[in-house]
């Protein structure tokens, strides 16, 4: 079985270098590490042509998406060139541990899975060990919630290429940035007949980046999943469990990150006064 992992990628120089890094360092190799530009202003691609150019036998490959602006089209581009047997989907923030690609062999070793997401770790928050449990937990419960539509996280997520092939015309272009593409991918995928599992032993580090978003920002973010499913004409409650599992953690989450780099910068300053 062959794997093949898709990264979109727009103004992420801060990021890719490393992502492709625990793309790169699998205990088992992967098949295809396919970077899909997206109109990136930065030195997301030149770091990308450095990292292709200093390993020149690793099968990384640099695509560019200028045709238009969004993580859909970006994504289905990725999800296109893929010759693998499963896809892996990650973002450009992602930092996969040593075994993912090992271990999303083991779970599509069984042929009745289609699709599997796993837990992640933010690698820049405090007590990440136990965020860690924290975030394993909060999906089990949302996948047993879900009794039908399952939750595939695009941060960590995997498919069978066949799976993507049988949808790819389905799903829905998202002109308008309004949804969710990884929460509409899996509509289809279920809406098919395709089963998507949660692989607890898939994980993968990112970024808690998104909690810096103002509480307008991260609110409108947040609103996607109610826009997914109202465009898909769902309105079973229970799926609404993540946005309300977000938006109720953000003001901790928010202040845990905003102390922890205060910590890392160690911005503190002592003032001189003048006592004389």
């Amino acid at each position: 079985m062959s794997v093949g992992i898709v990264i979109p990628a727009y103004n992420e120089e801060d990021t890719i270098r490393a992502c492709v890094m625990a793309a790169l360092g699998q205990t088992v190799p992967a098949d295809e590490i396919i970077i899909v530009d997206n109109r990136s202003r930065d030195r997301t691609r030149h770091i990308v042509e450095e990292l292709i150019a200093q390993h020149p036998d690793a099968p990384i490959r640099v695509l560019s998406q200028e045709s238009e602006q969004g993580i859909t089209p970006t994504r289905n581009m990725g999800f296109d060139a893929v010759e693998s047997d499963v896809i892996g989907r990650i973002d450009s923030d992602t930092l996969l541990e040593p075994n993912w690609v090992e271990q999303v062999k083991n779970v599509f070793a069984d042929s009745n899975v289609h699709a599997a997401t796993g837990p992640v770790i933010y690698y820049d928050m405090p007590l990440r060990r136990y965020m860690a449990r924290a975030d394993d937990t909060m999906r089990k419960a949302m996948f047993r919630l879900a009794t039908s539509y399952k939750f595939l996280f695009g941060t960590n997520m995997a498919l069978r290429r066949d799976a993507w092939w049988a949808v790819r015309d389905e799903v829905c272009l998202d002109s308008d940035d309004d949804m969710h593409e990884d929460i509409d991918l899996s509509v289809h995928l279920y809406d098919q007949g395709f089963k998507a599992i949660y692989a607890s032993h898939m994980v993968a580090g990112m970024s808690a980046r998104r909690v810096e978003d103002t509480p307008k920002d991260f609110y409108d973010y947040v609103q996607r999943f109610d826009r997914t499913y109202r465009h898909h004409g769902i309105r079973k409650r229970r799926l609404r469990a993540p946005a309300w599992v977000y938006l109720a953690i953000y003001p901790i989450a928010k202040g845990m990150r905003w102390s922890h780099k205060l910590r890392e910068n160690q911005v503190f300053k002592i003032p001189r006064i003048d006592l004389r």
